[in-house]
């Protein structure tokens, strides 16, 4: 016999008690679908059925009885463990991961993300990497790609283009210079193209997409900015046209399972709302002084 999974048993707490999977589903802010693979999955582990599954729902065998009265125990012990993590004021973290400037903006419109009202608190993982959202790394995460795994889901938001971009009050005229990602810092499309590109003249180079946006705004060189970043700043004009090689595709990507929480859901239809809403900076649409 495997061991037991706690939360499995909460689950199974859930099941027993409403006598079916919606209730049970409903308060652990799961899927019924996915209920049901987690007490097939118990019923495995314990080695024994636990349930009779009948069409009016699911009435306990004499085994599921004798679980669900240890199990009932066990809760009880934990529940000086919940009063207590209440009583600090503990509240659910949903962690969003995002590239920096995608961060930039979150962090220029949290308040369309969060309030004080909330019962949840936000943290950023800002990293040009793929952090594991699969694996419970993070419970939302910004992606320019479609998820391929079963057990991931997507709301897809517009498109982001990008484009070279220098400081508006320190252009230098005739020239050619640009600033890049040193080779062993690349880790997204856009350093890869500049890094691509014959006889570029680069004067400088950041490890950073922050260090590489500050040495642009400082008038050291052009170069490759999300358009909805450049955009946004008063200090930097266009340097060029929208690169089309770098234009992609912008999805919101959480667990099949976390989305159904009440907090993750609040604040993924927050973020497709910003998103959506600013369709346009995103495309490239709406560069500064345009209507």
């Amino acid at each position: 016999m495997k061991s037991l999974s706690w939360d499995d048993l909460r689950i199974f707490i859930g099941v027993a008690r409403g006598g079916g999977l919606s209730p049970a589903a409903a308060e652990a802010g799961l899927s019924p679908a996915t209920v049901g693979r987690r007490m097939l999955a118990l019923e495995e582990a314990a080695g024994r059925p636990l349930f009779v599954r009948r069409q009016t729902g699911y009435a306990l065998t004499p085994d599921g009885e004798a679980l669900f009265q240890r199990a009932q125990a066990m809760e009880a012990s934990a529940r000086p463990i919940g009063e207590w993590l209440a009583a600090e004021g503990a509240r659910p973290v949903v962690r969003i991961s995002a590239g920096t400037w995608t961060a930039n903006f979150f962090a220029a419109n949290f308040s369309r993300l969060w309030t004080p009202d909330d019962n949840f608190r936000i943290a950023f993982k800002t990293t040009e990497a793929k952090l594991d959202i699969g694996h419970r790394e993070v419970e939302i995460g910004i992606r320019n790609h479609a998820p391929e795994s079963a057990n991931l889901a997507a709301r897809r938001t517009g498109e982001v283009a990008q484009a070279p971009f220098r400081a508006r009050n320190h252009p230098r005229p005739g020239r050619e210079d640009w600033v890049a990602i040193a080779p062993e810092d690349i880790s997204t499309r856009s350093a890869r193209w500049v890094a691509e590109q014959k006889g570029l003249s680069v004067v400088a180079w950041a490890n950073t997409p922050r260090t590489l946006y500050d040495l642009i705004r400082s008038g050291v060189g052009k170069g490759v900015l999300p358009c909805f970043a450049g955009d946004r700043d008063p200090l930097l004009e266009r340097a060029g046209e929208e690169i089309a090689d770098l234009r992609e595709g912008q999805w919101v990507v959480m667990h099949n399972d976390d989305r159904h929480r009440r907090e993750v859901r609040i604040v993924i239809d927050r973020i497709v709302d910003l998103l959506t809403s600013h369709a346009p900076l995103f495309a490239g649409e709406r560069p500064l002084g345009t209507e």
